[in-house]
C-alpha cells in the first residue's frame, strides 16, 4: 500500500473528496460562495462514494464497509455495500447516518432543504450497474443516465436555489452529454470492468465488435463510432448549453465550466483521432479557458 493509500484507509473521507481535481468539470470551485461550496462538495462527496463503491474502487483497508455496518465477510459484496449505503442514506433524512460523508451531507439536506429522490438514483444507477452492462439502444443508454447524471446537475440547482422547469430541462441534457463523455473516454477501463456502454445498435451499425475494443489502438469503425457518439454529446450540450444564459452572477461562471468541460472533452477526443483506446483523451487548461469563454458569450 503505498503512502496515499495509507492515508486513505485512514480517512476515506478525505480520500473520496479529493478525486474532484480530476473531473472533467470544476466542481466547487473557489470563486463561489463558501457556503455554496460547502454544500456541492457535500454532494459531490456522496456522489464520488457510490461510484466508489459501483465500481469496486473504495479505500484499501475496508474502512468504508465498517463504517456502514458491512462485514468483512460481505465487505467485496458490491450489492449488499449499496443497500448499507441506501440505508444510511435514508438515515440522512430521519436520523444519524454512520458514514462521515454522509454526515456533512446531513448538514447540506437540512440547509438547502433537499430530497432523496437525486440520492436514490444515483444509487439506483450504480446497483445497475451491478447487473447490466451492456445497453441495446442509445434511448436505453439515456434512461441509464437519467439515474446516472441527471440528478447531479438537479442538486446544482437545488444547492444554488435557482431550480425551474426550464432549468432543469437543460442541465439533464448537460449531464446526459458529460456522462457520454465520460463513457467515451473510459472505453478501455470500461470493458475492464465489463461495461460498454457504446449502444450495442450503434455497433453494430457500424460494424463494431467487442473485439474490437480490446486493442491497444481503435481501428477505423471504432474510430467512426466514436465520432458519432461524440457528436451526439456536443449536439447535446449545444441544446442546454442556454442554461449558463439562464442565470447571473458566479453561478453562471459554474455552469459554464460544466459545459465547457464537456466540450472541452469532446475537442480532446477529436484531437485524439476519436481513438480513446489508449487512454482517455483530456483537455489542457487553455482549451478549458476558451471553451469557458466561449459558452460565457454563448457563441457555442
Amino acid at each position: 500500500m503505498t503512502g496515499t493509500g495509507t492515508a486513505r484507509a485512514l480517512d476515506p473521507e478525505r480520500g473520496t473528496l479529493d478525486k474532484a481535481a480530476g473531473e472533467n468539470f470544476p466542481v466547487a470551485p473557489f470563486f463561489l460562495p463558501r457556503a455554496w461550496r460547502t454544500d456541492l462538495m457535500a454532494v459531490y462527496g456522496f456522489a464520488r462514494l457510490v461510484d466508489d463503491i459501483g465500481d469496486g474502487d473504495l479505500a484499501p483497508g475496508g474502512a468504508d464497509a465498517r463504517l456502514l455496518g458491512v462485514s468483512p465477510q460481505e465487505a467485496e459484496d458490491r450489492l449488499v455495500l449499496l443497500d448499507a449505503f441506501e440505508a444510511d442514506l435514508r438515515r440522512v433524512f430521519d436520523s444519524t447516518p454512520r458514514h462521515p460523508l454522509l454526515r456533512r451531507l446531513q448538514s447540506t439536506v437540512r440547509r438547502r432543504s433537499l430530497t432523496p429522490e437525486p440520492f436514490l438514483g444515483l444509487i439506483a444507477a450504480n446497483r445497475q450497474d451491478q447487473l447490466v452492462g451492456r445497453y441495446e439502444t442509445y434511448d436505453d443508454l439515456l434512461a441509464y443516465c437519467e439515474l446516472s447524471a441527471n440528478p447531479v446537475g438537479r442538486l446544482v440547482l437545488a444547492v444554488t436555489g435557482t431550480s425551474t422547469p426550464e432549468r432543469i430541462r437543460r442541465s439533464d441534457m448537460i449531464c446526459t452529454a458529460l456522462q457520454i463523455v465520460e463513457h467515451l473516454q473510459d472505453v478501455a477501463e470500461d470493458l475492464g470492468r465489463d461495461r460498454v456502454y457504446l449502444p450495442a445498435a450503434d455497433m453494430k451499425r457500424f460494424h463494431v465488435q467487442e473485439a474490437d475494443l480490446d486493442t491497444e489502438s481503435a481501428g477505423a469503425s471504432v474510430r467512426a463510432l466514436i465520432a458519432y457518439e461524440a457528436q451526439r454529446a456536443l449536439d447535446l450540450l449545444n441544446e442546454g448549453a442556454p442554461l449558463v444564459g439562464s442565470v447571473h452572477g458566479r453561478l453562471k461562471l459554474l455552469l459554464a465550466g460544466f459545459v465547457a468541460g464537456g466540450r472541452a472533452a469532446v475537442r480532446a477526443i477529436a484531437a485524439a483521432d476519436y481513438d480513446v483506446l489508449p487512454g482517455p483523451p483530456k483537455p489542457g487548461k487553455v482549451q478549458l479557458l476558451r471553451e469557458v469563454g466561449v459558452t460565457l458569450r454563448g457563441e457555442g
